[in-house]
């Protein structure tokens, strides 16, 4: 039987934002559902993205992991750096090849993009075996001018090629039609082909079968959201029609539903209880803050953050708010929580951090060691965890011998450079409910982070022995 791969793209289609340990519980679900490539999006804010990848690449043990490329050399190589140490790296060269998306993403003529497929293929190739190239919007392109894109690929030296049906408006004897045609004019004899289609006429799973008939070698699939085609169809699909065709996939069908409800509760729209995955603030997105509002308006949006602050903390906050706001025209969530971080309940040093050892790699599980002096002793812990972070945030609650759920964890660069300042938040709930929020900066973002850890600790500590 031909095995069918499958590319998880989960990540390309979430809503909303969720913490860094929420977007490694997906990474670590799907793994366990035996995707064979985890997809991750091109990077848009590098300290928090290269970290977060860097992380998934560290706990994911069985799938490849891709990540989109970009449409530079330098962006290319940031995708790499980002992927190098994982178990199996790939990266995937998407651009577009239709004429008014090559137009309007690139500002490239169809000569030009020949050449920027040619020169990013190669280019990765030189980085890594595994290079994707995906064809966006393949199904609106000029057949010629999609033919020799693909070819340009393959001679560059992609081992894959993604045929992408962005418009979402075709069925599944046109889709049948269009991947015989590919096969048929492009030279794709030890390349895998793989379709990627929108679900907008709700025609993805049909039109995916009708690809699989014509030969594609594998399919792209999510698991949260409606846009493309979903895991839990084609599973069920191949799960009836696999002997038949011949084909079948790896995919875990014992622990599919299971996945697919933790990945669904992680990643639900709306009001959300405090789960084991953390608590997400009631519309903390539509936070907006502006120069002239009073006391009372950004008191509602403190609350409306989930944070319970004294008057005293209160009016320190709304003091640093109207500060930011004659420099800055809004603030918003992410503001207004560093200003909740930095301001609010500023206490005693319970628990001050020595000194910390950190071991990561891709052939070693991540450990931490740190040292933490509380009331004059030093008290050491070390633990084993899902990557650098991860490991150092237990090692810590092993020296305080307690869990505190960790809410959110977020990453900014603060100042440009080499040698650039990062600025980490951790939100915290105490047993009671309350949410403590702490804030680190250094130039190593582990250090950043262990601090942040420490500072929303110590809050949470103060305020209990009180």
């Amino acid at each position: 039987m031909r095995n069918i791969k499958i590319t998880d793209k989960t990540f390309s289609c979430l809503t909303g934002e969720l913490s860094f340990r929420e977007k490694t519980e997906i990474a670590k679900q799907l793994d366990k559902l035996g995707a064979d490539v985890i997809e991750l999006p091109p990077i848009k804010s590098e300290k928090a993205d290269v970290l977060l990848i860097k992380n998934i690449g560290s706990v994911v043990e069985k799938s490849a992991l891709s990540v989109t490329a970009g449409f530079t050399k330098e962006s290319l190589e940031t995708a790499f750096s980002c992927i190098k140490d994982a178990k199996h790296p790939v990266i995937n060269i998407a651009l577009p090849v239709s004429p008014a998306q090559m137009e309007y993403m690139c500002a490239l003529k169809p000569d030009k993009m020949l050449l920027r497929i040619e020169e990013l293929v190669t280019h990765a190739k030189a980085l890594t075996d595994d290079v994707c190239f995906t064809a966006l919007d393949a199904t609106r392109a000029e057949k010629e001018f999609l033919y020799k894109a693909i070819n340009c690929a393959v001679a560059g030296g992609a081992s894959a090629v993604t045929l992408s049906e962005d418009a979402g408006v075709t069925d599944d004897e046109e889709f049948g039609e269009f991947v015989s045609a590919v096969f048929g004019n492009c030279s794709l004899e030890n390349t895998e082909v793989y379709v990627d289609v929108c679900d907008s006429i709700n025609m993805s799973t049909a039109s995916v079968a009708a690809a699989l008939k014509n030969g594609a070698h594998g399919i792209k699939t999510t698991v949260s959201g409606s846009a493309y085609a979903n895991i839990c169809d084609i599973s069920a699909y191949l799960s009836v029609k696999g002997e038949k065709l011949g084909v079948k996939c790896g995919i875990n069908k014992v622990k599919l539903q299971n996945v697919c409800e933790k990945i669904t509760e992680i990643t639900a729209a709306g009001n959300q209880k405090h789960t084991p995955y953390g608590f997400n603030s009631e519309n903390d997105e539509n936070v907006e803050l502006h120069k002239d509002d009073d006391y009372q308006t950004v008191a509602a949006a403190v609350r409306k953050t989930g944070y319970d602050l004294s008057p005293e903390d209160m009016s320190r906050v709304f003091e640093e708010v109207g500060k930011l706001a004659e420099a800055k025209e809004t603030i918003g969530v992410r503001e207004l929580e560093a200003i909740i971080a930095s301001v609010a309940i500023q206490v005693p040093s319970t628990y001050r951090l020595v000194s910390y050892v950190i071991n990561s790699g891709n052939v070693i599980t991540a450990t931490a060691n740190l040292c933490i002096e509380k009331d004059g002793r030093e008290l050491r812990g070390v633990y084993v965890g899902d990557g650098p972070i991860d490991a150092a945030f237990l090692a810590i609650e092993q020296v305080v011998g307690h869990h505190f759920e960790l809410d959110d964890f977020r990453l900014q660069s603060v100042t440009e450079g080499r040698e650039a300042m990062g600025q980490a938040l951790v939100k915290l709930r105490s047993d009671s409910g309350k949410l403590y929020s702490g804030s680190g900066i250094s130039t190593d973002i582990i250090g950043a982070s262990i601090k942040a850890y420490l500072n929303a600790l110590n809050k949470i500590a103060f305020e209990e022995n009180r």
